[in-house]
């Protein structure tokens, strides 16, 4: 038999850490999740995982002009080149440090990268470039004293902002102008989050971690910047009796005072030089913490978008509050608190009607359509390790549980949860569907063992043991009257009727941890089997013999069991690596496969030889 299984879809988890991002129509949002990154698409309720992967988690992300290709860099600072129509990495570059942003020019012909203290600027390989090299750097700027944090360009792709630690932005230009250098742009007092152009202009918002906003105006406007080597030549100072003919019209100065003549030659002046000299003023500064810290004092900026078009402005804090205002005035429009936990990264969609906010903390991804002020989307991971995991029957359901005491149902077709359960106090350690998939169960080391209905989305059954048993496994028969648990502290197992919720039978015989439980899938029968860490395999028929079962020797400990699904063979697994398969009638061991040399062993960085080696040996 030839399989042939290729990756589908990652469930369990929607955000981890990085930046997120909206499609260029607008209708998706791609999130990375881990090493992988994964798109929901909003207009047709469904999420699909990009088939590549990185050694390292994502943390920054950027996605071409033209919508065909994202690039994404990992915490270790290796660059992929992926291509969202072949789903393929094209690319790879090594930046050898952490980058903390990444972003394309409006124009798709450059993106910039933020390392270190330094910017670099690469060409962005395709018809706009005209370059078909990946990452061939065209300039570095390093004017930063600290660590850059942001980066933005303006509309016309001309100048590169960046803001940094150093409580300082910097605007470096990408080619040589004649009347503007690199400039820079402080007044803050802590390290700035964001910075941001406005549309079809230089005028530039500024954000820094303290909560700061600086609204600058630029002198001149785009079409006013002069290139190097257009530059007009200096004009020579003027004698005494050089005649004014080119500045002073004669006929008018005729009719005009000294002192008059004098304002206009000034006035002149004053204006020739604002029409060419490139600088910012500060139109404003307004503190945008002070509406987060009614609450909590600690509060601190921790990420913000902008949306030129509409100018709408969505800054996110510490404390999970999230605030919207419009430019340049800076209004409070709404606020809102998703959760307790930092808002790691907000993204406008390009109409600006949608706002994603993601929190690493807890793994929430959220979609806010702030207008008609309600939720598009909402997803929330395990906010700790999934520890188990079970498919319905027919295979459409999926449900998982975790050590934060919640059990999650999943859609396997669109990859969304739609519902949580978190009735558990401890963590989950089992979970298992009925055979009509009606409800399904959870054991959890709280001493309960709990079941849910699947219609109406409740807690209708809670099975408890006569004294605190920490519950390790637990199975439902194929009939859906009868649930069984095995402890972990206590080595029984515990017999309930569904019910009626009372509890029939309790089976002692195991000399270990109950690992795994398993009902015979045949209606007719009410077989159960169980395997321990007391290396044993044991049969029970609890409905009809009570306690009486069969017992079987394993060479390892057992760690599962699954029946066959005609109910007339059981495979358990052990902790050497074997899987061994038995009749249930007879007690009769039918075949074995070795699992051992398929389960490759690491290498630690005390070792002196390879894991191959260290295989080998053992």
């Amino acid at each position: 038999m030839k399989f042939a299984y290729k990756f589908n879809n990652l469930l369990g988890t929607v955000y981890k850490k990085g930046n997120l991002l909206f499609s260029q129509d607008g209708n998706s949002v791609i999130s990375p999740v881990g090493n992988r990154i994964s798109i929901f698409d909003l207009k047709n309720d469904k999420v699909t995982t990009l088939p590549v992967e990185s050694r390292f988690n994502y943390t920054a992300l950027d996605l071409s002009p033209n919508g065909c290709s994202l690039i994404a860099i990992n915490e270790e600072g290796e660059a992929h080149w992926i291509s969202l129509i072949s789903q393929t990495i094209v690319h790879k570059y090594r930046f050898k440090r952490k980058v903390r942003a990444v972003k394309f020019s409006p124009d798709g012909k450059h993106f910039a990268v933020c390392k270190e203290n330094n910017v670099f600027v690469f060409k962005a390989p395709g018809l706009l470039s005209g370059d078909y090299n990946a990452f061939v750097m065209e300039r570095v700027f390093h004017g930063a004293y600290d660590e850059t944090t942001c980066l933005d360009w303006s509309s016309d792709s001309r100048i590169l902002a960046v803001g940094s630690k150093d409580m300082a932005v910097k605007l470096y230009p990408l080619e040589k102008w004649h009347n503007f250098r690199i400039y820079s742009l402080g007044n803050h007092t802590d390290s700035i989050v964001g910075c941001f152009f406005e549309e079809n202009t230089y005028d530039i918002t500024t954000i820094s971690r303290n909560g700061q906003a600086c609204v600058w105006e630029c002198s001149i406007d785009p079409d006013k910047l002069v290139p190097l080597d257009k530059a007009p030549p200096r004009k020579k100072k003027k004698g005494n009796d050089e005649s004014e003919e080119d500045d002073i019209d004669v006929s008018k100065a005729l009719e005009l005072t000294e002192a008059e003549l004098a304002s206009a030659v000034e006035e002149k002046d004053d204006s020739e030089v604002q029409n060419d000299k490139f600088f910012y003023k500060r139109l404003a500064r307004h503190y945008l913490a002070d509406e987060a810290r009614k609450d909590d004092r600690e509060a601190v900026l921790t990420s913000a978008a902008y949306h030129r078009k509409s100018k709408i402005l969505v800054t996110g804090f510490s404390n999970g509050a999230f605030f919207i205002h419009e430019l340049p005035d800076v209004s409070l429009i709404h606020s809102l608190s998703i959760s307790e936990e930092k808002i790691s990264a907000i993204c406008l969609n390009s109409t600006g009607d949608w706002i994603a906010l993601g929190c690493g903390g807890v793994g929430q991804l959220l979609v806010w359509e702030w207008q008609s002020e309600i939720y598009r989307l909402k997803q929330q991971s395990h906010s700790n390790n999934m520890s188990c995991v079970c498919y319905s029957v027919d295979g459409q359901l999926l449900a998982t549980g975790g050590e934060d005491g919640k059990v999650k149902l999943w859609n396997v077709y669109t990859g969304f949860c739609f519902v949580t359960f978190s009735e558990h106090s401890s963590a989950v350690t089992c979970v298992s569907f009925s055979g009509s998939r009606k409800f399904v169960v959870s054991a959890s080391l709280d001493g309960t063992v709990r079941a849910y209905d699947l219609i109406r989305y409740r807690n209708f059954r809670t099975f408890a043991s006569p004294r605190p048993v920490q519950f390790a496994s637990v199975a439902v028969d194929s009939s859906g009257e009868f649930v069984a648990a095995g402890g972990q502290d206590v080595f029984e197992i515990f017999l309930w009727s569904v019910k009626t919720g009372r509890l029939l039978e309790i089976l002692a015989g195991h000399e270990g941890p109950v690992a795994s439980l398993a009902f015979s899938p045949c209606v007719t029968s009410t077989c159960l089997v169980s395997v321990s860490w007391d290396k044993t395999l044991r049969v029970w028929d609890a409905i009809e013999k009570g306690s009486a079962h069969e017992t079987i020797e394993l060479v390892a400990d057992g760690l599962c069991v699954a029946f066959k699904p005609n109910g007339l063979e059981v495979a358990v697994a052990t902790l050497d690596g074997q899987i061994s398969i038995f009749n249930v009638k007879n007690a009769v061991q039918v075949s074995s496969i070795e699992g051992r040399n398929d389960l490759g062993s690491g290498r630690a960085d005390t070792d002196l030889i390879t894991a191959k080696t260290t295989l080998q040996a053992k």
